[in-house]
C-alpha cells in the first residue's frame, strides 16, 4: 500500500471515530436507554443527583452543605466543584452535567491515543479508540453526569506523565504531578485506591534498571499526595465535617453473605460482570493477557532455536508499563467489588478503557513481530492463522457494537425526565407545604427539574428528625412503599397519593408515584412502640403496595 493510500485510510478512519464520538454528545436529556442489559443500574436515577448535589443546592439554595442528609461532596468534591462551576455560565440543568461527562469522555480519547501512541503503531492507537467510540456500554455511562469519565481522565492522565518520567527533564516535578493526580482521583472517586497498584507499575517499570532513581520518584508521588490528602482532610476536619466522611463510606458498605466461601461467589459474580463491558472483548483481554504470560513463562518456547521467539511478544507485551497497568487497573476494580459483593455496571466504565488497551496491544503486538520473526523453524511463532484467529472477532464485535450504539443514538427516549418535569408542574400546579421533596431518587430529580428535595434514605440524620427539622411538603417513591420509610412518615405524617408518571423500564421502577405530605393535628407525633405504622391509617390515601 502506497504512503498515500495510508493517508487516505487514517483520514477516512479518524472520521468515522469522530462520527461516532459525536454521537455521544447529541440528545444529552434523553433518558439512558431503555431495556439495555445496563438496565438495573442505579446510576440512572440516583448517582447523577448524589454525587452533584453540592453544587446543585449550591446554585439553588446557596448552601452546599444540608445538615444531616446525604453530603457526598466532603468525600468526593472534584466533580462537584466542576458542576459547580459549570452551572455559573449553564444554570443548573441536566444537559449541561452530562455534557461536562461528555466532554471528559473525549478528553478520554485523545489521552488514549497519546498514552498508545508511544507504545505502537499508530493504527493501534486508533483501533483502541476505535472499541471506546463504538462500545454501547461506554456510550450509555459517558452520557450520564457520574464520576467514572473524570476518574478516566485523571487516570490516562496520571499514566500519561508516569510511563513518559524516565525521559523528562524534571522527573521528580513530573512525579509530584502524578501524586497530585492520584489526590484528584481519589477525591473524585474512593474506588481510585484500588487503582494505585496499575499507576504504581506504570511509574516504576519504566525507572526499574535504575531502582535508586525510581524509589526517588515513587517517594515524591507519594510524598505529593500525603501533603495534597492530607490538606483536605485536614480542611474538612477543621470544619466539623468528619461525620459527614465517615458516613460516606458507611453508606456504602454493603451486608456480606454469611458463608464462609462468600467470597469465592463473589469474585465470581464481579468477574462475570466484566461481560457487561463487552461479550467478545472482555474475554478477548483474558485471552490476550494468559496467551502473554504462557509464551512469556514456557521453558518449551524458550529453549527453541535464535532469532525473535515466540515469547518474545508475550515478554514485550507484559513488561509493557501500560499494558502491565491496564492489568492492574481491571484487577483492582474486580477486586474492589470482590469484598464490596455488590457489581454495578457503571464500576466497569473505567475498566472498560484499560481492556480495549490490552486487546489493542495484544493485536498490535501480535501482528508486528509477524513480519519480524527471523527463523521460521521456531516451534510455535504469531502466524497469519494466529492474527485473524484475533482480529476477525475484533472486526465482528467492532461491527455488532457500532450497529447497536448507532441503534441507541438513532432513538432517544425522554420517559424519565418528563416524569420529573410532570412531577414538578404537579407540585406548583397543587401547593403543599413547603415545596420541599422528599425521594431517594431527590437529587437527581432536583438535577431535572430543580424542585430542592431531601433523602428519605441515606442521610447522617435518622429519618424522623430530619423529617421535623425539614418539614417536606412531598413525598416520592418508586412503585411501592417501604414499610420503614412509611413507620417514619406516619410519625408525623398522613399520605395522600396524587399522581403517578410512567418513568424507567425497569420493572420495579416503571412508576414514579407522588404523595402528598399532611402534618398531623396539633404537632401530633405516633409512637411506633404503640401502633402499627407500617400499614395504611386513617387519612391516608396510598394505592400502592407497602413491601
Amino acid at each position: 500500500m502506497t504512503s498515500s493510500s495510508k493517508r487516505w485510510l487514517y483520514a477516512l478512519w479518524l472520521v468515522a471515530i469522530a462520527g461516532f464520538a459525536v454521537l455521544h454528545a447529541l440528545n444529552l436529556r434523553a433518558d439512558f436507554p431503555n431495556h439495555s442489559p445496563w438496565m438495573a443500574d442505579w446510576a440512572k436515577y440516583t448517582d447523577e443527583g448524589w454525587y452533584g448535589n453540592g453544587a446543585i443546592r449550591a446554585h439553588l439554595s446557596g448552601r452546599w452543605f444540608w445538615p444531616g442528609d446525604f453530603n457526598p461532596a466532603v468525600a468526593v468534591p472534584v466533580w462537584q466543584i466542576l458542576e459547580w462551576i459549570l452551572f455559573f455560565f449553564t444554570g443548573v440543568t441536566v444537559q449541561a452535567a452530562r455534557g461536562l461527562a461528555v466532554s471528559f469522555f473525549f478528553v478520554n480519547l485523545l489521552l488514549s491515543y497519546l498514552l498508545l501512541r508511544g507504545r505502537g503503531p499508530r493504527w493501534m492507537a486508533l483501533l483502541a479508540l476505535t472499541f471506546m467510540v463504538t462500545s454501547p456500554f461506554l456510550y450509555c455511562f459517558s452520557r450520564l453526569a457520574i464520576l467514572e469519565p473524570l476518574l478516566t481522565a485523571l487516570t490516562l492522565a496520571a499514566l500519561n506523565i508516569a510511563v513518559r518520567i524516565h525521559r523528562l527533564r524534571r522527573p521528580m516535578l513530573a512525579s509530584a504531578a502524578v501524586g497530585l493526580l492520584f489526590t484528584l482521583m481519589l477525591l473524585t472517586k474512593t474506588t481510585a485506591i484500588f487503582f494505585l497498584p496499575g499507576l504504581v507499575w506504570g511509574l516504576v517499570l519504566p525507572l526499574w534498571p535504575n531502582i535508586k532513581y525510581a524509589i526517588r520518584c515513587t517517594l515524591t508521588a507519594a510524598g505529593a499526595f500525603i501533603l495534597t490528602f492530607g490538606a483536605w482532610m485536614a480542611w474538612i476536619a477543621r470544619n466539623g465535617m468528619l461525620t459527614d466522611f465517615r458516613y460516606y463510606f458507611f453508606v456504602n458498605k454493603y451486608a456480606k453473605p454469611p458463608e464462609i466461601y462468600w467470597p469465592l461467589s463473589s469474585f465470581w459474580w464481579s468477574f462475570h460482570g466484566g461481560l457487561w463491558m463487552d461479550h467478545v472483548l472482555f474475554p478477548l483481554a483474558g485471552v490476550v493477557a494468559v496467551a502473554a504470560l504462557l509464551t512469556w513463562l514456557s521453558p518449551w518456547i524458550s529453549a527453541a532455536g535464535s532469532g525473535m521467539r515466540g515469547t518474545e511478544w508475550g515478554r514485550n507485551l507484559l513488561m509493557d508499563p501500560v499494558f502491565g497497568a491496564s492489568l492492574w487497573i481491571i484487577a483492582g476494580c474486580v477486586f474492589f467489588m470482590t469484598i464490596q459483593n455488590h457489581p454495578q455496571p457503571r464500576y466497569f466504565a473505567v475498566a472498560a478503557v484499560f481492556c480495549f488497551f490490552i486487546v489493542a496491544q495484544g493485536a498490535g503486538e501480535l501482528v508486528v513481530p509477524t513480519h519480524l520473526i527471523s527463523d521460521p523453524r521456531l516451534p510455535w511463532h504469531p502466524s497469519r492463522q494466529v492474527c485473524w484467529a484475533v482480529l476477525a472477532p475484533i472486526t465482528l464485535a467492532m461491527a455488532v457494537n457500532g450497529a447497536w450504539t448507532l441503534n441507541f443514538a438513532a432513538h432517544p427516549e425522554y420517559t424519565f425526565v418528563n416524569a420529573a418535569r410532570q412531577l414538578a408542574l404537579y407540585m406548583d400546579a397543587h401547593p403543599n407545604g413547603k415545596r420541599l421533596l422528599l425521594s431517594i431518587s431527590g437529587d437527581e430529580l432536583t438535577l431535572i427539574n430543580n424542585v430542592p428535595s431531601i433523602c428519605d434514605d441515606f442521610g447522617t440524620q435518622e429519618l424522623v428528625p430530619k423529617l421535623a427539622d425539614y418539614q417536606p411538603g412531598w413525598f416520592a417513591t418508586w412503585n411501592d412503599i417501604d414499610p420503614g420509610t412509611l413507620e417514619d412518615l406516619h410519625g408525623l405524617y398522613s399520605l395522600e397519593q396524587v399522581a403517578a408518571f410512567r418513568a424507567l423500564d425497569h420493572p420495579e421502577r416503571n412508576m414514579l408515584v407522588l404523595f402528598k405530605l399532611h402534618p398531623l393535628a396539633h404537632g401530633q407525633f405516633r409512637d411506633p412502640s404503640v401502633e402499627n405504622l407500617q400499614v395504611p391509617l386513617a387519612g391516608d390515601k396510598i394505592e400502592i403496595p407497602i413491601e
